[in-house]
């Protein structure tokens, strides 16, 4: 029997396209896949608005759904509650947050890669923490053999030509190895608006990098679009399924700014 993921990002909620999260919340009630996995940027700018009108829309889906935090979901007008409480606005879902999917024959494991502040001009980039990969290392470890080994974060943890936006994730290309090594098979991203698919070898071994595009206006060059995951006899398919480009919004102009 096979399994079914859908695999969404940067819903941006505050600059969302109505359009494409009714289209996407039409084909889960009617295909009903086995859960969701949303890899960040759940709002555009972590307001309460912004979190209350995205819990509303997740609780249309009823399926499981787990959700990765993304740089836009830091308080980005608040610097007090971006330092002492970046996540509280969270609660509003926080029974999603970094969930661990229970999908037959799949284990997801979540990697933090958004930080508060970092020595870089342009904090929307990805950092992973130490104390971030040792957890998702330990994770790994606890994960039964058998099973499909999927890590779920926001920024691609490097840069391949697929991609059309650098992401810069400070201590990613180590972190990868660190979760081949432990057994990863697959890394699921979001923050480049633009869906990816690369086998990297790293270790000796083949990671499958696979990134979502958007279902917000910031489009970049592709229509809005999310990632359908099908499990089945050992072999991970994966079809990018695009909104119809007569329905989609016009790029966004601004797509590479920071935040």
């Amino acid at each position: 029997m096979a399994s079914r993921i859908f695999h969404v990002s940067d819903l941006h909620f505050g600059r969302q396209d109505q359009a494409a999260l009714d289209w996407f919340a039409a084909r889960v009630d009617a295909e009903r896949p086995d859960a969701v996995v949303i890899t960040g940027d759940l709002t555009y700018r972590a307001r309460s608005a912004e979190f209350a009108a995205a819990t509303e829309w997740l609780q249309r889906l009823k399926l499981p759904v787990t959700i990765e935090p993304g740089n836009h979901d830091l308080p980005y007008f608040n610097p007090i509650a971006r330092f002492f409480s970046p996540y509280r606005r969270y609660r509003r879902v926080e029974r999603a947050i970094e969930d661990r999917l229970e999908v037959a024959g799949i284990c997801t494991v979540p990697l933090r890669t958004t930080a508060r502040a970092q020595w870089r001009s342009n904090w929307s980039w990805g950092v992973v923490r130490p104390v971030s990969l040792a957890m998702a290392v330990k994770a790994l470890a606890d994960c039964p053999a058998d099973r499909l080994k999927i890590v779920t974060c926001h920024h691609p943890l490097i840069d391949t030509q697929a991609m059309t936006k650098r992401s810069r994730t400070l201590g990613g290309e180590k972190a990868l190895a660190a979760l081949s090594a432990a057994g990863a098979d697959v890394v699921l991203s979001g923050h480049v608006h633009d869906p990816f698919d690369v086998r990297h070898p790293v270790g000796g071994r083949a990671v499958r990098l696979i990134g979502a595009g958007t279902l917000s206006e910031r489009v970049r060059t592709t229509a809005p679009s999310f990632n359908e995951l099908v499990l089945a006899h050992g072999t991970l398919d994966v079809a990018v399924h695009v909104m119809p480009v007569s329905a989609a919004p016009s790029p966004d102009a601004g797509g590479g700014a920071a935040q």
